[in-house]
């Protein structure tokens, strides 16, 4: 008989609380999105960049239209979702247990990593709009990362030694970056470039729009590799805490 049971659990599938099956779910859809949305990053980057300077301008509207834009679609809404689903599982799993064990507000140590991090964007978007040198912007986004990681690890108020709060709070800060460099520059201007020039009317300003967008790329296309980093290290290498 006890052999019998044995075999039949072994063909059972395993039982979940209500909190196992979100946090699978979470971390599936991030997971599926982040890699459809870096998966489009390092397209555009590796790929798309010099390809569409070997393309004839009669060609550039049809590519743009049936091919850019589309991409462009499915690259900003999985970074949304990406970021967001991320986040809301970082805050679930990790911030506001913690927050409970230690009878504070998890709304601290959150309200500190959207403070942190939309800074460093701002400072980062305003290097971008303001010069178009890729090696001002490089050690401009070289110094204010690893500022706001310290910042964030240092005075985080929950999780000080939980590498997952701290891990996912650097790694996420860089991915937070990335979809506020999607949204607030790479979709804006392209858009403005791709429906002026499908409607024969390219703005004015299109060369400057166009290197805006691809500096805030290249910055995501580099920011891919720390991000992918911490966010490994948050479950596989304990670098920041227990």
């Amino acid at each position: 008989m006890d052999h019998s049971v044995a075999f039949l659990a072994a063909f059972m599938p395993p039982q979940h609380t209500s909190t196992e099956a979100v946090a699978l779910l979470l971390r599936w859809t991030h997971l599926v999105a982040g890699i459809l949305w870096v998966g489009l990053l390092y397209f555009f980057n590796l790929v798309n960049v010099p390809f569409m300077k070997q393309v004839d301008a009669a060609m550039k509207p049809k590519i743009l239209q049936y091919m850019t834009l589309p991409a462009l679609n499915w690259f900003r809404w999985s970074s949304l979702v990406t970021v967001f689903v991320g986040f809301w599982y970082w805050a679930e799993m990790y911030v506001g247990p913690d927050a409970r064990r230690m009878g504070v507000s998890p709304l601290s140590t959150i309200g500190l990593f959207l403070l942190v991090w939309i800074v460093a964007w701002a400072v980062m978007n305003f290097v971008i709009l303001k010069t178009p040198s890729g090696y001002v912007l490089g050690a401009v986004v070289a110094v204010v990362c690893i500022a706001a990681a310290w910042l964030f690890v240092t005075y985080t108020p929950v999780g000080q030694d939980d590498n997952h709060v701290l891990s996912i709070g650097i790694g996420g800060g860089f991915g937070f970056v990335m979809l506020l460099n999607v949204w607030g520059i790479i979709w804006r201007n392209n858009k403005k470039i791709i429906r002026g020039t499908l409607a024969g009317t390219p703005p004015a300003n299109a060369a400057v729009l166009a290197r805006q967008a691809f500096l805030a790329s290249r910055t995501n296309f580099f920011l891919s590799v720390p991000l992918l980093f911490f966010m490994a290290t948050s479950s596989h290498y304990g670098i920041l805490g227990s």
